[in-house]
């Protein structure tokens, strides 16, 4: 394979997200958005599609966490040694102008070398200078880290001098934008300077300013939203915003862009681009609610299939699917695999899940003994403890069917809820013992989500609805030929066939049900399937099992992932 050297003037999208996930040793993401984020760019480099990323350094990453022996949550700094990882500085230096200060940037870089050898070049920028004030040497320091006005100007040193980082390396020839989620909506903003600078005209509610934007700035713009709930938008206090920014736009004219009341992110990257997408066929319509008037498309979300299959599934594979890495369509071809093999490679993915576990965590995990697995981020509206809702019911339900639990995940250091549903989790897995093993895995990642989701037999899911805007850990899981079990929400309202390729919980989302949830009835009926369908078959019926354990890949693993996704997202928005 010949490596494509990337140079500035072959590319001709921007990629901007406030986390890229590219893998365990670059730790600048927190969950699902940033390793979205870098699988887009990986399959990016593999299609050779010709996109480079732009993102913040996150000089001590989201946080390390420590979980006592009661699950009390604390946090400390991911230390990792960026400069042995990234190539930089690179030689370019700009500045943005924060309350007044001139606030210089450098970038640094990794190339993500795709399996055609295209090569996509992810920038990190970095405030961590000299000639920098004190309080601006840590504004990259951490992920959504400290309050409303440290994120604000976060956001505006990805937007805006992620735009002048670009133009000072020679990235001249850009036509597109992407926005992944509103952190970098600033981008558009900046572009729109730059018009009305080279034009001489001012910033204003003009005929000719709104044709401009619509003609020039639009255009190029491409925006994902990837939050179904109010509240999970960014917005600022316009006091905030003036106090910040001062001069660089006028508020009255930002607040025609972004909202009149605050500055909404959403709003301002939805005012400033020309297609605007949802992550999954239900999010769409979750957010046509949210944002009356816009017009919103649908994109569904995927996975990396190279980086999220494991090893013992990867030489399957490569045995005889030899295309899936550059095509993972090929995938839907794994009915073809003898069903003794794919039984083996899954073994084999448990196998070194429960060598791992019992060897890290001393818990006794069995590699006979059927295993749940849930991981992700720990808030309340993903109803982490639903699995305990009836102590007494599950542990009956351990009794007559050998099982073992295994959960990991992180709650936000200021999500008081989130940290104490960790310690109930804590708590109920205490309750379980000796009966059933369990563990809850500290400080979640990229490595140890690749040992976790291939080794589990089952992967549960429990969102309230219709607050899961798509999900990809059920798409990590399919590749692996992991069932799921979850509530008709998001990527698997598309995904499920109930018993082809996993099972349902709750009922199908309609007009009159979709913002219902009944702790007490989803509990049940997840009792019900695991005594009465899963379990059963997983130990007594083993044919049914490997059925379903190849549809997952076959259907969900062959089209939800991240090579479809980005062959839409050039078809339908970067070729406009």
């Amino acid at each position: 394979m010949s490596v494509q050297v990337a140079t500035p003037e072959e590319r001709r999208i921007a990629y901007f997200s406030m986390e890229i996930g590219l893998d365990e040793s670059i730790p600048t993401y927190s969950g699902g958005l940033g390793i979205l984020a870098g699988d887009t760019l990986k399959a990016s480099a593999d299609l050779g599609i010709p996109i480079v990323g732009i993102t913040l350094l996150a000089e001590k990453g989201y946080f390390t966490q420590h979980l006592g022996e009661d699950g009390m949550q604390t946090e400390s700094p991911t230390e990792w040694d960026f400069r042995k990882t990234l190539e930089g500085p690179l030689p370019a230096k700009v500045t943005c102008h924060i309350e007044g200060r001139a606030v210089h940037i450098q970038a640094w870089r990794h190339n993500i070398v795709g399996s055609s050898g295209s090569i996509v070049p992810v920038l990190f920028l970095d405030t961590n200078l000299e000639e920098n004030a004190e309080q601006d040497r840590t504004l990259t320091s951490y992920l959504y880290g400290g309050d409303q006005k440290y994120r604000l100007i976060q956001e505006i040193i990805l937007g805006i001098g992620g735009v002048r980082m670009l133009r000072a390396l020679s990235y001249t020839l850009l036509n597109r934008y992407h926005t992944n989620e509103g952190h970098a909506a600033f981008l558009a903003v900046e572009l729109l300077r730059e018009e009305v600078l080279r034009e001489g005209r001012p910033l204003e509610d003009s005929d000719e300013c709104m044709d401009m934007i619509k003609k020039r700035i639009r255009t190029k713009c491409v925006f994902t939203t990837h939050t179904p709930v109010a509240a999970g938008h960014d917005e600022f206090d316009y006091n905030l915003v003036e106090g910040i920014i001062q001069d660089y736009i006028p508020i009255d004219f930002l607040r025609i862009l972004g909202g009149k009341e605050k500055l909404n992110m959403t709003v301002l990257a939805m005012n400033l681009s020309h297609y605007v997408n949802s992550v999954a066929r239900q999010h769409q319509h979750v957010s046509e609610h949210l944002f009356p008037g816009y017009k919103i498309s649908n994109i569904t979300n995927g996975v990396h299939s190279t980086t999220w299959t494991s090893r013992p599934f990867q030489e399957l594979f490569d045995e005889y699917l030899p295309n899936w890495r550059q095509d993972s369509f090929e995938l839907r071809n794994v009915l073809r695999i003898p069903e003794t093999k794919v039984w083996k490679a899954h073994c084999k993915a448990k196998e070194d899940m429960v060598k791992w576990v019992n060897e890290e965590y001393g818990v006794g995990f069995e590699e006979g003994v059927f295993t749940i697995g849930f991981a992700r981020r720990a808030t309340s509206y993903k109803r982490a403890d639903l699995l305990f809702h009836d102590i007494k019911r599950l542990r009956q339900i351990g009794k007559e069917f050998k099982l073992q639990i295994i959960y990991s995940g992180k709650a936000h250091p200021h999500d008081k809820v989130g940290k104490d549903l960790i310690k109930k989790i804590f708590w109920h897995m205490g309750e379980l013992k000796p009966d059933i093993k369990s563990i809850f895995i500290p400080d979640y990642d990229m490595a140890k989500a690749k040992l976790i989701i291939p080794g589990v037999d089952l992967w549960l899911n429990t969102p309230m609805r219709p607050k899961e805007a798509s999900g990809t850990s059920g798409m990590k899981a399919a590749h692996n030929g992991v069932p799921q079990l979850s509530i008709l929400d998001g990527w698997w309202i598309e995904g499920h066939i109930e018993g082809v390729t996993g099972w349902e919980l709750g009922p199908t989302p309609t007009e009159e049900n979709e913002n219902e949830n009944d702790d007490n009835e989803d509990a049940e009926e997840m009792y019900d399937k695991l005594e009465h369908i899963i379990l059963p078959w997983f130990y007594n019926e083993r044919s049914k099992w490997l059925f379903v354990m190849r549809n997952a890949i076959a259907f969900n693993a062959s089209f939800f992932n991240t090579h479809r996704m980005v062959r839409q997202y050039a078809l339908n928005a970067y070729l406009l």
